[in-house]
């Protein structure tokens, strides 16, 4: 039998301390369902302990050269680095995420993420504008409350911490409680990385007491969070009445257009690809494939053929490409989307409700055809690996589609001419969109439109999210 983890420590001012609740919460494998550890159940008051010492913190902080910091941050890239099969491991645990892609995508990208902040911080001009007798600088924020998802657990941390260190300011993070493991095992390196006390706190518990004790918190100068929307929305409405800034990373429903022109093949591949990356747990899923309504048969046998190749198993297996979903609850809301797709009308092209797993919290591939655009499974953020196949009857309706929804995160043109693909892309309102399958860029601005979000995290963009600007008149 594994041993229990004992995380129930909170970080506050350089050390693991105890919380002041008693509460405690129980993370689980979502392979298997085993309890795999216990963190502390964080309160109002060590919210407000992690806020006075990371204010304590900040005039110190702020006043190092952007080099300065930036070689604090080198040495948690160097050690990370090092640790990088460790942290693999946590991570793919924790989420569920099969290991030989969490290496990659799960710790690879925010390892490169730790190391562009840390270079980002020596090179970027602070001080970089004039206008007449004007001198526009820039400053940092203050405290900043960074709250974070399950989904890419390391990855939403590094983005927010690491760019609001690299900027001057200092951060209490609340991390995901579902899975929180990995965060641990960064704040961790930190620690050992010799990161000044009170820069870097965090407190474990639930979105209800410590994301709102964050987000109202009066000694909190910003407040960015990632999660769905409707949380985003309490963090908004509660960061509000100290009239603190906020950035928002939330949820979305992305189209992915499929021109008349297009290789389907390819294109097709790649969008499922888009669609189920990590289980479909993954905010900017390309979940809505926008096709030629006369070749949706065509393109539905292909879907098939292509989704049954996605292996479902354990995340230590070399076959597995899908692994579990996180947890229970986010099972039940997969199947239970599945359950309306059919309800509502849609072909049930291939179903993943049953995988034949005997334990575990998994959904195999799902696809959808004929689905219509008011249909719940071509609105709701799904957050699993299903694909609704939507026709439309021209490349105006194929816009108008993708445009008629909530949220504006991401999306993808594929066409056989590269400049009609861009055209149509510009018409498309959200945050980010891959033409042809263009690959993610890690240094790239990325947040959305609409109900998606407010501001823009990774690169530059994400540095500057963290800054005030300062007008001096001489």
């Amino acid at each position: 039998m594994t041993e229990v983890m004992d995380r129930t420590k909170i970080y506050i001012d350089g050390q693991w301390v105890d919380s002041d609740g008693t509460g405690r919460i129980e993370v689980f494998d979502p392979a298997d369902e085993r309890v795999i550890a216990i963190v502390a159940e964080g309160t109002a008051s060590d919210v407000d302990r992690a806020v006075a010492a990371a204010r304590a913190a900040f005039p110190a902080w702020s006043a190092l050269s952007g080099a300065e910091r930036g070689a604090y941050l080198e040495k948690v890239s160097a050690l990370a680095n090092e640790r990088a099969a460790e942290l693999t491991a946590v991570v793919s645990q924790d989420m569920g995420m099969p290991t030989k892609l969490a290496k990659a995508i799960q710790v690879g990208m925010p390892l490169k993420n730790i190391a562009a902040y840390a270079a980002l911080a020596g090179t970027y001009d602070f001080d970089s504008q004039e206008i007449g007798n004007a001198l526009v600088v820039r400053e940092p924020i203050g405290v900043v409350g960074a709250i974070t998802p399950w989904n890419y657990p390391l990855h939403q941390v590094v983005l927010k911490v690491f760019a609001a260190l690299a900027a001057g300011c200092t951060v209490v993070l609340k991390p995901t409680e579902v899975a929180p493991l990995v965060t641990y095992a960064l704040v961790d390196i930190a620690d050992e990385a010799g990161l000044p006390a009170g820069v870097f706190n965090l407190v474990s518990g639930y979105g209800p007491v410590v994301g709102e004790a964050i987000a109202a918190h009066p000694d909190v100068d910003m407040v960015s969070f990632t999660g769905s929307t409707r949380a985003g929305k309490r963090v908004a409405v509660v960061a509000a009445e100290t009239v603190k800034k906020v950035a928002l990373e939330l949820g979305g429903k992305s189209a992915n257009i499929i021109l008349d022109d297009a290789d389907l093949t390819a294109a097709v591949t790649d969008g499922i690809g888009k669609c189920f990356l990590n289980s479909g747990q993954t905010c900017t899923a390309l979940t809505r494939m926008l096709v030629p309504a006369e070749r949706i048969p065509e393109v539905a046998a292909l879907a098939e053929q292509v989704a049954r190749n996605y292996a479902v198993g354990p995340p230590s297996e070399p076959s597995s490409v899908l692994g579990p979903l996180v947890s229970a609850a986010q099972q039940s809301r997969v199947r239970s989307y599945i359950d309306k797709g059919v309800a509502e009308g849609a072909e049930l092209v291939l179903d993943g409700r049953e995988t034949g797993m005997e334990s575990g919290y998994f959904v195999g591939p799902t696809v959808f055809s004929n689905v219509t655009e008011d249909m719940t499974i071509a609105r709701e953020e799904i957050f699993g690996p299903v694909l609704s196949i939507i026709g439309y009857r021209d490349e105006d309706d194929a816009v108008r589609i993708a445009n008629d929804s909530e949220y504006g995160l991401s999306g993808g043109v594929w066409s056989g001419d590269p400049a009609r693909a861009e055209a149509v892309a510009r018409r498309i309102r959200t945050g980010q969109i891959h033409i042809n399958g263009g690959a993610f860029n890690t240094d790239a601005p990325f947040g959305g439109y609409k109900q998606s979000g407010v501001g823009r995290e990774a690169g530059v963009f994400g540095l500057e999210e963290f800054l005030e600007i300062k007008t001096i008149l001489r």
